[in-house]
């Protein structure tokens, strides 16, 4: 029998910035998993990892407790390369919507499992969630029913993938520590692992929008996840992308899914058409269907224009039971009942438009989580009219608030006057979408 450890002694070893022995830190890993430690009792343990962080190797025992917390996949037999895109969160990121059919009809097979909004980010399952019917929580089973049929599948974590991590998940999101490395690190690994990859692209957002600000810190990242995939034999590409702005322009879970479904159509904003563009072009060359970037690049625009990739994205829908109108105003989407335009309150160039107060801003509305069991309303959120740099009079439309009340429409415009600055002199230049890459 497995002696327990004692939790609080745990907890203060690592508050003190001692390191951790193996069974120190399987013990209360496990011993969280099985009920015997608490809530409150991880919570401190997550607060003082945010603040003295986790070396190598006991990084090394979270992912793999996190990993063999549960069951890894079986590929079954030969067939397409199988490989995965992963984005460590921003405000209006609704790559994947996009991308997961994308790479599908370039000839991958995408085993995709997203998470939630973690903090002032979306989640790809709550955006998914916001199209009538469609499951996200599907055995296993299933999933790879849907991905023998369609080419790729988007999914939660289920009961039997990566457990451990599926709690730490929820519990990071309202206590503050979302943005730790080794955190980060494991939580996305440990689900990517279980997926029995042959290839995986990581966005890792870069910004004010993004977990990490600095630049430096998102290529630790990077180098980290690489480092935990090369250590297990997985080909693992990151790719630094920014996020000094929300991506698109819109903000709010039914919202984005509409936008992602333009830009499948062979419209939608150029920053996120090119950001697609970019990582189906890494995840080509990771799984080996083309020899470089440049013709990644080109296939993925031809295929993107060519509206294959809207059809599968049809199929994925329906195969996961939901349902879209592609015909109709607004797909058959929820909408807000109530929308307002936010105009500007004086004449000059947008300087700044601040994806963190946006992306915190649709909380209040309902449209973000303060707590794990919590509801969230699909149909609010904001939808930009300006980008930055553009020239502005007063009484122009900055954006479009959709609410579920009056009440979110007034909270909404203070969003949008705080999030958006407007200047009289110039703006200042935003970051490359693309930034940099890193390999092993």
């Amino acid at each position: 029998m497995r002696t327990r450890v004692i939790p609080q002694q745990v907890i203060a070893r690592k508050r003190d910035g001692h390191t951790l022995s193996a069974q120190e830190l399987e013990g209360l890993l496990e011993d969280y998993l099985d009920g015997h430690v608490g809530d409150d009792q991880m919570a401190a343990f997550l607060m003082a990892v945010y603040f003295k962080g986790l070396d190598d190797e006991e990084l090394d025992v979270l992912v793999e407790v996190m990993l063999h917390s549960g069951e890894v996949l079986d590929r079954g037999g030969a067939g397409a390369p199988r490989v995965d895109k992963h984005s460590t969160g921003g405000v209006g990121d609704k790559v994947s919507l996009v991308l997961a059919p994308l790479a599908a009809e370039l000839g991958l097979v995408v085993p995709m499992m997203s998470g939630r909004g973690l903090g002032h980010t979306g989640g790809t399952l709550d955006k998914l969630e916001s199209i009538p019917g469609f499951e996200t929580r599907i055995s296993l089973a299933r999933f790879d029913r849907i991905l023998g049929d369609v080419g790729c599948a988007m999914i939660g974590q289920t009961e039997e993938i990566a457990p451990l991590d599926r709690k730490l998940y929820a519990l990071r999101d309202v206590t503050g520590t979302v943005p730790s490395l080794p955190l980060i690190t494991a939580s996305i690994m440990s689900k990517k692992l279980a997926e029995s990859l042959d290839g995986l692209v990581l966005d890792v957002k870069v910004g004010e929008g993004a977990f990490l600000s600095r630049i430096e810190d998102a290529r630790a990242l990077a180098r980290a996840m690489v480092g935990v995939g090369a250590a297990r034999g997985l080909v693992v590409t990151a790719v630094l992308t920014a996020m000094d702005r929300p991506l698109g322009k819109t903000i709010g879970n039914a919202l984005e899914v509409r936008e992602a479904v333009d830009c499948l159509a062979g419209g939608g904003p150029g920053d996120l058409r090119e950001v697609v563009t970019e990582l189906a072009a890494e995840m080509s060359l990771a799984g080996g269907l083309v020899p470089d970037l440049g013709e990644g690049r080109g296939r993925a625009a031809e295929v993107l224009a060519g509206g294959g990739a809207l059809a599968r994205f049809e199929r994925l829908v329906a195969a996961q039971g939901g349902t879209l109108a592609l015909s109709g105003d607004g797909y058959g989407l929820p909408a807000a009942p109530v929308t307002r335009v936010v105009a500007a309150n004086r004449t000059g160039v947008v300087a700044r438009i601040d994806p963190h107060a946006l992306g915190y801003g649709v909380i209040p509305m309902g449209g973000g989580r303060t707590r794990q069991d919590q509801e969230i309303d699909p149909r609010v959120g904001f939808e930009l009219r300006v980008r930055v740099g553009d020239r502005v009079s007063r009484g122009d439309p900055l954006a479009v608030v959709h609410g579920a009340s009056k009440d979110d429409l007034f909270i909404g415009a203070r969003v949008i006057h705080e999030a958006v600055t407007v200047a009289g002199g110039s703006e200042t230049a935003p970051l490359r979408l693309v930034l940099e890459r890193v390999t092993a």
